[in-house]
């Protein structure tokens, strides 16, 4: 090993030590053995076989033994077990402005945070505002150190593709006075994305390439062809363009709209009826079939149209051949909205704001739930604080009527699967959402027992954000999701898909399992701020991508619907 990466481990080894709380001088004596080391002129496997290593200042027996098992065999073990009694996301955050060791594990002993990501989404719940020696305004730091480093991810959320892909698509139909149409896996709703996918018809592709790649957002040009542009946006994230003729414009939105597999198991049915199917046309032999749409080239292949949603060959086209496919559900369905935090907990928007802003956002009721008292960390409510905002919601539905505001908790599901308040505090709810917060390590049948257990507690109504994920930062706890689906179908409860765009939890491959099996799902934003609101396009988004419709939906029921729902469900405690 050479010297360059025995200094560069010293260092390590000085930062892990302050993120392990150890003796703060003992992070200096590495930090001082590294310098040292840095310095000097002679070989180091030489000093080592002189025994001379002692001679460097800052270099005592301890830490000499160290230098020499790494510089001879390549390890050490004292390192390797730091290192992993360290979360690896801790380093990560190193990266951010304002956050040194003693902050980052703050983070971890008070709010249990591991990776960016979740910090990330305790900064978007404001669990940070009131922190010890933190505040709103490092809150703030924080979120913008983020930003900095999410330019250089591999993979984006779907949120923020998806809004880079508005904003330049929209600058450039505006320039060019021309639509600009948002393809690949943003058009299909994928969870998480690599890049943005754009197509526009013309033709004149010299203009549109010029007009593009002369956009302010665009940081680098990567590549320029005839007809596609590729370009990395100031954003981090890459793009390509395609510019194709009007009369292309069907097969090809088809084709950059995907998946692959959809796309594969396609042109083997065009081959199957005669046809070659491809990105620039549908073919009968040398005869290219003219569609002005994508909804005729399905009905050249003797199909439904498929929504693009769909398209992950997924029983969709076999549905399809029979005219079967769902009515898939869209926005306007919603009546209200459930999983909504006010001030009373970790919620930056108070009671009456929230009730007033879903009013005038058209929904008939809304359903408060915010933390029960095992989330201390997000001001979980205690019994009079339940009581308080009780008669609360009693005046505001006085005076608010017929806007009906529901009376909800996110109760903390405990280790042995039993919720965290006493029956007489439960049934005073009209609802109640069942969520997991902490102990995520369990093995999967602890966890898949524990869930089950929640379930069958005759106060819970939702189970909330199902495996715990965070896309792109927290991977599920181990959990047997048909198990925990076939629990819900047999005890009639809900299940979450959790529409903030961190979680899209319950995942669409789930859905289409709680579908056959009859299990409704409450698409819920999870509202901690203004932000939340638009988190419902999502969710209706990757509900689509679950094949669910109206009827699959809670929030779908209208006020009376929904009320009776909750009172037959408490009825059968």
């Amino acid at each position: 090993m050479q010297k360059e990466e025995v200094v560069r481990i010293l260092n390590e080894i000085a930062v892990l030590l302050e993120l392990a709380g150890e003796n703060p001088f003992k992070s200096r004596a590495y930090e001082v053995a590294a310098r040292n080391l840095e310095r000097i002129t002679e070989d180091i496997e030489t000093l080592i076989e002189k025994d001379e290593l002692s001679n460097i200042s800052g270099i005592g027996e301890a830490i000499g033994k160290k230098i020499k098992q790494l510089v001879t065999t390549g390890r050490l073990e004292y390192y390797d077990q730091l290192k992993k009694s360290i979360p690896p996301g801790h380093l990560e955050m190193l990266k951010i402005p304002g956050l040194g060791p003693k902050k980052i594990r703050t983070l971890y002993q008070e709010l249990g945070i591991k990776t960016v990501g979740e910090l990330e989404y305790a900064c978007r719940e404001n669990r940070l505002v009131n922190l010890k020696g933190f505040g709103k305004k490092t809150q703030e730091n924080v979120l913008k150190g983020i930003e900095r480093i999410k330019q250089y991810q591999a993979r984006r959320l779907y949120s923020e593709a998806y809004a880079d892909a508005v904003h330049i698509s929209t600058l450039l139909s505006d320039r060019l006075a021309l639509p600009v149409t948002i393809a690949g896996s943003l058009r299909r709703g994928a969870e998480t994305v690599k890049d943005i996918d754009l197509l526009v018809a013309s033709y004149h592709p010299r203009d549109i390439a010029d007009t593009f790649v002369h956009l302010d957002p665009v940081e680098t040009v990567t590549s320029r062809g005839d007809t596609k542009v590729s370009v990395i946006l100031k954003s981090g994230i890459n793009s390509d363009l395609r510019i194709i003729t009007p009369e292309e414009f069907p097969y090809a939105l088809h084709h950059f709209t995907g998946s692959r597999e959809h796309n594969t198991a396609m042109r083997s049915r065009a081959k199957d009826l005669g046809f070659k199917m491809n990105e620039y046309g549908l073919y009968r032999g040398e005869e290219n079939i003219p569609c002005r749409s994508e909804e005729e080239i399905f009905h050249h292949l003797g199909l439904q149209y498929i929504p693009p949603e769909l398209r992950e060959n997924m029983g969709e086209i076999e549905v399809a051949e029979k005219g079967n496919l769902p009515i898939l559900i869209e926005e306007q369905d919603l009546k209200g909205i459930l999983h909504i935090h006010t001030t009373f907990s970790d919620g930056s928007l108070s009671l009456e704001e929230v009730a007033k802003i879903a009013r005038q956002k058209g929904y008939t009721y809304i359903g408060i739930s915010d933390h029960s008292q095992s989330a201390y960390y997000a001001g979980g409510l205690k019994k009079d604080d339940i009581i308080k905002q009780m008669l609360l919601i009693d005046e505001l539905n006085k005076n608010l009527a017929p806007f009906r505001i529901f009376k909800g908790i996110e109760a903390d599901i405990l280790p042995d699967g039993s919720l965290d308040y006493e029956e007489e505090i439960l049934s005073l709810f009209d609802f109640v959402i069942a969520a997991v917060h902490s102990h995520f390590q369990m093995k999967e049948s602890e966890m898949t027992e524990r869930i089950c257990r929640a379930l069958r507690n005759p106060y819970t109504t939702i189970l909330a954000h199902p495996t715990g994920r965070l896309l792109l930062s927290r991977e599920p706890y181990e959990v047997n999701m048909q198990m925990i689906i076939t629990e819900a179908a047999k005890q009639g409860k809900v299940i979450e898909l959790n529409a903030n765009p961190y979680r899209l939890d319950i995942s669409w491959p789930h859905l289409l399992v709680a579908k056959k099996m009859g299990v409704k799902i409450a698409i819920n934003p999870d509202i901690h701020d203004m932000s939340g609101f638009g988190h419902l396009s999502l969710g209706i988004k990757i509900a689509r991508k679950g094949w669910m419709e109206k009827r699959d939906c809670l929030n779908c029921l209208d006020t009376n619907e929904i009320s009776r729902y909750f009172a037959k469900l408490r009825s059968s405690n």
